[in-house]
């Protein structure tokens, strides 16, 4: 089965390689998961031909990414967010256990 490819689109921002970070993956992280779920138990199941799990395998590789993806995004996010309150925290009492 053969993939169509597609024009970009005109209205999409355009992805500038020089630019910091990675774009925004297409799926959402719950709907990436949630096809990478599936794509597991399809090749957990059985009975599908070389080309098939060929095809699932590397469409799991690809799922598996998005969702490194965002969970990185959350963590930079996060250390981000650590770090701000940690400056703040400064400007607090230094006697303060909190």
């Amino acid at each position: 089965m053969a993939k169509k490819a597609t024009a970009p689109d005109p209205d999409a921002p355009e992805q500038n390689p020089e630019q910091s970070g990675p774009a925004e993956p297409e799926l959402s992280y719950e709907e990436a998961r949630e096809e990478l779920d599936t794509v597991v138990r399809r090749l957990e199941s059985g009975g599908l031909t070389l080309k098939e799990s060929l095809a699932l395998w590397e469409k799991g590789e690809q799922l598996a990414k998005t969702c490194e993806q965002w969970l990185e995004g959350a963590r930079a996010k996060l250390a981000v967010a650590m770090e701000e309150s940690n400056g703040h925290q400064g400007e607090r009492d230094a006697d303060a256990p909190f």
